[in-house]
């Protein structure tokens, strides 16, 4: 497993029964974590004095309960980075913290890729990639459906003073900007996805990542440049094992582009157990050194 251990504005403090309890900039939450089947004892009496808690719904979805007032957003940060947090009525803040460790490993191959390097960043959510990819002198186009996401990710670019950056924010349906893009003839020298488990296309066409994910790849493998850098995989999929992505990525990459892949799980250190919260996987081809 491959641990987001750089942080210093989030913490996961403990977890237990479903439930992790972590720190955001020093506000203290709990959210469900479907990952997290042990019954631990809790190790500290923050669990009582936490912020805020998310509980689920049996009907589905859920809500926040506020023990304390929260503004409604804030910002935390991650090194050179910035992230405005703001908790959803889905649980999630904004921010998924376990992609640290991949923001890292971008940015150090571009910074030594001695070249310029163009990026495409899909189902983008609110910029993590995109920051990260631009902070370390990349030419991003960053593209996402949900134009408050897009929004949002425009946000953090400007608290993290990287609104000058070149930065193409997109409002767009993933698949079918790829598509244009290969008609228009645009390419880039690295692929970034994170694409949803489920969802429904504007004709209510129902998306499921298990089967669509290797079109998808192999559509998107058509904007790659003839010297690529790197082709990153994001998965939230439990059924998406890291081994299956990574074999994804050989059967559609390699015959043309040789190169490498690694697959892994990406995790977060908790602080009482000492243990790694497993919280997603990625799998990676990469182009050799040459």
């Amino acid at each position: 497993m491959r641990i987001a251990e750089n942080w210093k504005d989030y913490r996961i403090i403990d977890t237990s029964d479903g439930d992790k309890l972590e720190s955001w900039g020093g506000k203290v939450l709990v959210r469900p974590d479907p990952q997290i089947i042990w019954k631990s004892e809790h190790k500290t009496d923050l669990w009582d004095k936490a912020d805020g808690v998310y509980h689920r719904s049996n009907k589905g979805g859920g809500e926040w309960e506020y023990r304390r007032k929260l503004p409604e957003s804030w910002t935390i940060n991650y090194g050179d980075l910035k992230f405005n947090i703001r908790p959803t009525g889905f649980k999630h803040t904004g921010l998924f913290p376990e992609q640290a460790v991949n923001w890292d490993w971008m940015a150090d191959k571009i910074k030594n890729a001695g070249r310029p390097i163009k990026v495409l960043n899909l189902f983008a959510y609110t910029g993590g990639a995109t920051l990260a990819c631009a902070n370390a002198g990349a030419m991003v186009s960053h593209v996402d459906a949900s134009k408050g996401m897009v929004q949002w990710a425009r946000d953090n670019a400007t608290v993290s003073g990287l609104s000058d950056k070149p930065i193409r924010w997109l409002v767009d349906d993933c698949e079918k900007f790829v598509r244009r893009e290969i008609k228009r003839g645009n390419l880039y020298d690295a692929v970034v996805m994170d694409p949803p488990s489920y969802g429904r296309g504007p004709g209510g066409e129902v998306w499921k990542l298990e089967d669509c994910i290797y079109d998808l790849v192999k559509t998107c493998s058509q904007v790659l440049s003839d010297k690529p850098l790197f082709f990153l995989l994001n998965s939230y999929t439990t059924g998406l094992s890291p081994s299956v992505m990574a074999y994804i990525l050989h059967d559609v990459l390699t015959p043309k582009f040789g190169g490498s892949i690694t697959a892994d799980e990406i995790g977060l250190p908790v602080e009482t157990s000492g243990m790694a919260l497993p919280c997603g996987s990625t799998a990676i081809w990469q182009r050799k050194d040459i």
